[in-house]
């Protein structure tokens, strides 16, 4: 079992989604990708959240790794991420609870001068599909953007993700201009992707450092 999500994570590094796509490689044309993949996980009993984290998002984890790196090129990065969003529309019925009562209202966005969004996309469905309110604002928002947001929607959580260590300060500008209006000690913000940490989620005021989909979930828990 734990080879076929290795598989799916290699697919994923190979930004191949389905069997049709030939690879970085250019050699895997007729393999299964990422979509028959993932669906023959599910089908065998695999857990969603094994495939997703072990598979989909050590996946894409790695991708970004690359992309800093400079092995991946943007179109590298793309694909990946095309990959892993057709593995998550698979997912995400598997991936969603019972729940119907609104937790609360959490606006979510990746941060000005970041164009990454598979894991803030990943952790805006399972936040939907945990009963929570969710307003996607998309990838490169700048702090203003969130800031007039935050003003009609009025959330209790606000989610920031950065996958780029040049794009993490405007998590602390949006922080910042929260306590500006007022808002701060109304709202609980948190932040994710690979190269934050609790301590710059300490350093900048946020309440909480989330590692996944998963612990944001668990860290909601005892907001």
């Amino acid at each position: 079992m734990d080879e076929m999500l290795e598989t799916i994570k290699m697919n994923v590094l190979q930004g191949r989604v389905d069997a049709e796509d030939e690879g970085l490689e250019g050699d895997m044309e007729g393999k299964p990708g990422v979509l028959e993949l993932v669906k023959e996980a599910v089908e065998k009993g695999l857990s969603p959240k094994n495939i997703l984290l072990d598979g989909l998002t050590a996946g894409m984890e790695e991708v970004g790794r690359k992309y800093e790196a400079g092995e991946y090129l943007i179109p590298d990065m793309l694909a990946a991420a095309e990959a892993v969003g057709g593995g998550m529309d698979i997912l995400e019925p598997h991936l969603k609870g019972d729940e119907t009562t609104s937790k609360g209202r959490f606006l979510i966005a990746t941060v000005e001068g970041d164009l990454h969004d598979i894991g803030k996309n990943i952790v805006a469905t399972m936040l939907r599909g945990s009963g929570f309110e969710v307003k996607d604002l998309g990838a490169g928002v700048a702090s203003d953007k969130i800031i007039g947001e935050a003003k009609e929607f009025n959330p209790k959580f606000v989610g920031l993700s950065a996958l780029l260590t040049t794009t993490m300060p405007h998590m602390k500008e949006t922080i910042d201009k929260l306590k500006e209006i007022g808002m701060r000690d109304k709202v609980k913000v948190l932040i994710g992707g690979a190269p934050t940490s609790e301590e710059f989620a300490a350093s900048i005021g946020a309440d909480h450092h989330c590692r996944d989909a998963f612990d944001a979930l668990d860290k909601l828990k005892t907001a």
